[in-house]
């Protein structure tokens, strides 16, 4: 039986997820979560579409288990998906999946405050066309996964979703926000 306090816990968590205000770029939704692999767990989905072609998408699973998991480092873990579209210039780019890994890093500096236990790999994939097909433009996606865990206040966690959301943004080619801008989401006062 779970405790009230742990349930505590990760309602906190699920406060802090709720608000998050991610890039109104993003269509950002809640999704079926994992079932087996914490007591507790909610995910996220996002894509950012344009002109009717998707360009990126991805998903933040938040797992939480109220005894801990030893791997884990602690009681919480974001584990997240990002893949995107790339240009065909970036596509062949040796450096790529350094690159990409560094703007999850940037993200989760900028956005999640402590974490420990950071994983994950960066998958370049390319499809380049030959004979009748020749003509066709190098086609490429990256693929970003990682896991973390968050270490400090439930309360913060949303942090880490803000970070999953701003890597997901770089993946996708959006520019980034000047510091000190707001980001108005559609049909919402500044001021909520």
């Amino acid at each position: 039986m779970v405790s009230a306090a742990a349930d505590d816990t990760f309602e906190r968590a699920l406060r802090s997820l709720h608000n998050v205000r991610f890039r109104p770029e993003l269509a950002v939704e809640e999704s079926p979560a994992p079932q087996r692999l914490a007591p507790h767990a909610v995910a996220l989905t996002a894509e950012f579409v344009e002109d009717d072609e998707e360009l990126a998408s991805g998903r933040f699973v938040l797992l939480h288990d109220p005894d801990g998991v030893e791997a884990w480092g602690g009681s919480f873990r974001a584990v997240t998906f990002i893949k995107a579209v790339l240009e065909p210039d970036v596509a062949t780019d040796p450096l790529l999946t350094g690159v990409a890994w560094t703007w999850l890093l940037e993200a989760l500096d900028a956005h999640a405050g402590a974490y420990v236990e950071l994983g994950g790999t960066v998958t370049r994939v390319m499809s380049e066309s030959f004979g009748s097909l020749g003509d066709r433009d190098v086609a490429g996606q990256v693929e970003i996964r990682a896991s973390w865990t968050p270490d400090g206040d439930p309360a913060d966690i949303g942090g880490s979703a803000h970070a999953w959301g701003a890597a997901l943004a770089h993946a996708a080619g959006l520019l980034p926000v000047p510091e000190g801008v707001a980001i108005l989401t559609p049909g919402r006062s500044p001021h909520e």
